[in-house]
């Protein structure tokens, strides 16, 4: 077993280090421009399953996170299609460079005020370092995942990603899409009726 690690890292010591200075450089940056590094109260937290939590994008992992793996899936897929001549470690890299770029545009104020404006995430502030390093993470176990798997096998996975958070938590990245670009107030309605749901249950 000590071999064999040994020689994945000497294999891919090049793209662990680069992954590595990702993830460094997304906190960084965001520790700067005024992040949380662990949410409002300050504690590592593993899990927030609620979506209307304040904890919510704080945690590692989230109801949200089942999207972030979507987008290394879909990454994987688009890269394979325009530049699959590049090898699989590059391609890998540019998939986080990619969500990297993309949580550094989600967390600026552009961003946080029209998902406060559009979508049923009223009070959104933000995510935490934490959670948006842990978003980077996601994008990467999706692009393996894919990588690994039939593409039957990967559409599914998506299908029952986007099904299942469409009826946990009536949120998904394809309504995320939706409410971003063109927003609906039928759809946001219906989010918000979710959230009535939770109160009555409590």
């Amino acid at each position: 077993m000590y071999v064999l690690i040994k020689k994945f890292f000497v294999t891919y010591r090049s793209t662990i280090l680069a992954t590595f200075l990702i993830f460094v450089l997304l906190g960084f940056i965001e520790w700067v421009f005024g992040r949380s590094l662990l949410g409002p109260d300050g504690r590592v937290g593993w899990w927030e399953s609620s979506v209307w939590s304040p904890e919510s994008s704080q945690r590692v992992a989230d109801a949200y996170s089942f999207s972030h793996i979507i987008h290394g899936m879909l990454f994987y897929g688009f890269l394979w299609f325009i530049a699959r001549s590049l090898p699989l470690r590059h391609r890998f890299i540019i998939a986080l460079l990619m969500e990297a770029g993309w949580e550094l545009l989600e967390n600026s104020p552009i961003i946080i005020d029209r998902y406060r404006e559009v979508t049923i995430s009223l009070g959104y502030v933000g995510d935490s370092v934490l959670n948006s390093v842990s978003d980077v993470v996601m994008v990467a176990i999706g692009f393996v995942i894919t990588r690994l798997s039939r593409v039957w096998v990967t559409v599914a996975l998506i299908i029952v990603m986007e099904v299942g958070c469409l009826l946990w938590v009536r949120d998904n990245l394809t309504l995320n899409i939706i409410m971003l670009v063109a927003p609906s107030e039928t759809i946001k309605t219906w989010q918000a009726e979710g959230h009535e749901e939770v109160l009555l249950g409590e």
